[in-house]
C-alpha cells in the first residue's frame, strides 16, 4: 500500500479570501456600484447594451464556450468510468471523481437559486429599456408577472467550475494546478464581463458565483482528496511496517 501525500493547504487563506469577498458583497448592497457599472455597458442613444446583439459574445463566448466546458465535464466522466477498467487511469480515479463531483455541484446549484431569488437581469429593467423594477439581491422583489432568473450568474459558473481542475491537480502536479487555477479564474472573468456587456448580469452576480464555485470545489476536495499530513505520515508508517 502506498500512502498518498496531500500538499499542505492554507485553510485560513482558502476560506478567508472568499469570506472577505462575501463581506465586500454585503457592503456593496449599500452602494450603487452594480447599477453604475451596468450603465457603463449601456448605450443610451441606441437604447441597448453594447454587446446585446454581438455575434461573438453570444455565439462564441457564450454558446461555444459553454459547450466546450460541457465537453470537459463529459470527458471527466468518461475518464472516471474508464479508471475502473484501465490501468493507466486507475491511479487518478479519486482525482477524476473529485472533478466530476465538483463540476456537477458547481453548475447544478445555479438554476435552483435563480428560481428562489428571482433577481431581474439588467436588460429587463426600466433603466435599460425593459419593464421590470430594479431591486438588489437581498431586497424584497416588486410584484411582477415575469420573475427574474439572473442571480447567480450561470455563464460565470461555466468558467469558475473549472476550479475543480486546480484541486484535482494540486497534490500531484502543482505547476499544472496553478495553470488550471489561472485558466478557471480567467475564463470566469471573461465570461462574466461578456455577459455584463450583454446586459445579462450585474457585477455582483458574477462575484457571488465565483465564491460559490470556489467553496463547492474546495468542499469536494476536502471530502474526496484532502488528507492531513499527520494522517499521511501514519499511513506511510503502517505501510512500511507491513
Amino acid at each position: 500500500m502506498t500512502a498518498r501525500y496531500t500538499r499542505p493547504l492554507n485553510w485560513p487563506l482558502a476560506l478567508g479570501i472568499p469570506a472577505l469577498l462575501v463581506f465586500g458583497l454585503l457592503l456593496l448592497e449599500f452602494t450603487n456600484l452594480d447599477m453604475w457599472l451596468a450603465r457603463l455597458a449601456y448605450d443610451s442613444r441606441a437604447r441597448q447594451f453594447l454587446g446585446r446583439h454581438s455575434a461573438f459574445l453570444e455565439d462564441v463566448l457564450h454558446d461555444r464556450a459553454k459547450q466546450a466546458v460541457i465537453v470537459i465535464g463529459l470527458l471527466a466522466v468518461a475518464a472516471f468510468l474508464g479508471s475502473m477498467v484501465l490501468a493507466r487511469l486507475k491511479p487518478w480515479r479519486r482525482e477524476l471523481g473529485c472533478v466530476v463531483l465538483s463540476m456537477a455541484l458547481a453548475t447544478s446549484f445555479v438554476t435552483p437559486l435563480k428560481a428562489v431569488t428571482e433577481v431581474q437581469c439588467p436588460w429587463s429593467l426600466t433603466q435599460f429599456g425593459g419593464t421590470e423594477t430594479y431591486s438588489k439581491v437581498f431586497e424584497s422583489r416588486p410584484a411582477t408577472d415575469h420573475p427574474g432568473r439572473c442571480w447567480p450568474g450561470g455563464h460565470a459558473a461555466t468558467g469558475f467550475t473549472l476550479f475543480a481542475l486546480y484541486f484535482a491537480l494540486r497534490d500531484r502536479r502543482p505547476r499544472l494546478a496553478r495553470a488550471a487555477f489561472g485558466v478557471a479564474l480567467g475564463l470566469g472573468i471573461v465570461f462574466s464581463v461578456g455577459r455584463m456587456l450583454q446586459g445579462a448580469h450585474f457585477f455582483s452576480h458574477n462575484v457571488w458565483t465565483a465564491v460559490f464555485c470556489w467553496w463547492i470545489c474546495l468542499g469536494a476536495y476536502r471530502l474526496v482528496l484532502y488528507r492531513r499530513p499527520a494522517t499521511c505520515a501514519l499511513a506511510a508508517s503502517l505501510s512500511t511496517r507491513s
